[in-house]
């Protein structure tokens, strides 16, 4: 909770530092790297640096802790703190990193503020910045307990066992540990990091969902292969070397997996909602379930743009099949002949769906799908908290 001291500094400069904080971060991680380049090459993702996603987030995240703080002080962002603690444990994020941030994101206040930054004004915003990274520090140790390692100790090799082509832009990995032991438990919708070495000698690091069921002898993810969608932004730089480089029998580097899109325990009715390669979290769920026998009716919508780049499609639909309370309901874009009476033309229309009142709903795929399922959700009386979703890449939820 903020001092009583510091809400009504908080609440009086929030308009100004919130109409300023996409001049803060972009200084904020230009001082940083000056400082610190090996960040940039190994830790944080140069695509999203290059297209200012990250510092978007960044940004939407430090003012909706901010406006909490003050306009619901006796409430904390659970939802948004675990969400970049899940993030940053899969990276391997450690408290000493905090101070670092502090400096350069207070500084970067500072600059860019001027002399409207007070000796009060800045106690108050550094006393935010504290509480949020140190929320934040509780969460990752508390991640880090719970997978057994030291803080930060993430990082194992995983052998590619086998690579299969899904679709016309997406390949799956099989992978297994190299000295045949069992790979690690996890919780169907969670992800895992993944380093690879680039050309230029960089370690880039790139979050993809397991895709498939925990009680198997191996992890499984699916790659889409990014291309620049507008002919500016560069081309994912890890799914492309992916695509080109990765073989059975090669080793990568691999983190635990971390993740808080997980299903609820229960029978209560469920609303896997997917567009694209938002798909993968989705399998792993679907796959728990039927390995389960579990009985809970379950509505699987997904969208694509046609049933060629449809990854696990054959896979989905027999998934669905296996689950007595399952119905599948697919949307694409072009069709391409296949005719079946689960299958639409255009984009997804979750009010065409017949949904229980009690639905837990599961959401992932590009914001503009998610926000309108979402919306319509809303509008059928779906209650927020029961509305859930993941975001490949950083979460730019909050600043739309």
């Amino acid at each position: 909770m903020l001092s009583t001291q510091s809400v009504p500094v908080v609440r009086a400069t929030l308009p100004a530092v919130g109409a300023s904080l996409s001049s803060i971060t972009e200084l904020f991680y230009r001082r940083m790297f000056e400082e610190r380049p090996e960040l940039l090459r190994d830790l944080f993702n140069r695509g999203n640096q290059a297209s200012g996603a990250q510092r978007e987030a960044l940004a939407g995240a430090v003012a909706a802790f901010a406006t909490t703080l003050v306009e619901r002080p006796g409430e904390r962002p659970d939802a948004l703190l675990g969400r970049i603690a899940h993030k940053h444990a899969s990276l391997g994020v450690t408290a000493d990193q905090y101070t670092l941030v502090g400096r350069h994101l207070m500084g970067a206040v500072g600059e860019v503020l001027g002399d409207a930054v007070t000796p009060e004004v800045g106690a108050a915003w550094d006393e935010v910045y504290w509480l949020m990274a140190n929320a934040l520090i509780a969460l990752e140790a508390r991640l880090y307990a719970g997978a057994g390692v030291e803080d930060g100790a993430v990082w194992h090799d995983m052998e590619i066992a086998e690579r299969v082509e899904e679709s016309l832009d997406t390949a799956s990995f099989e992978l297994r540990r190299p000295d045949g032991r069992p790979t690690g438990p996890f919780t169907p919708g969670q992800y895992v990091s993944v380093q690879v070495e680039l050309p230029d000698g960089a370690r880039q690091i790139r979050q993809y969902s397991l895709s498939t069921a925990p009680a198997r002898k191996t992890w499984r993810i699916t790659v889409k292969r990014e291309r620049p969608a507008d002919g500016r932004t560069p081309e994912g730089e890890v799914s492309s070397w992916l695509h080109a480089h990765a073989r059975p029998g090669d080793v990568i580097r691999v983190s635990l997996p971390f993740g808080d899109l997980v299903l609820p325990e229960g029978d209560g009715p469920l609303l896997l909602a997917s567009a694209g390669i938002g798909i993968t979290p989705m399998l792993a769920m679907l796959d728990h379930l039927a390995n389960a026998s579990a009985g809970r009716q379950v509505t699987v919508l997904h969208a694509d743009r046609s049933p060629a780049h449809h990854a696990h499609r054959l896979e989905l639909d027999d998934l669905v099949g296996r689950l007595p309370g399952g119905t599948l309901h697919l949307w694409y874009e072009q069709p391409e002949g296949l005719d079946a009476p689960h299958v639409r033309t255009g984009l997804a229309d979750v009010t065409r769906l017949a949904l229980p009142e009690d639905v837990t709903a599961f959401l992932c795929g590009p914001l503009p799908f998610m926000r309108a399922v979402r919306d319509d959700l809303l509008t059928r009386g779906v209650a927020p908290k029961d509305i859930h979703y993941e975001v490949f890449g950083p979460d730019l939820w909050l600043s739309k």
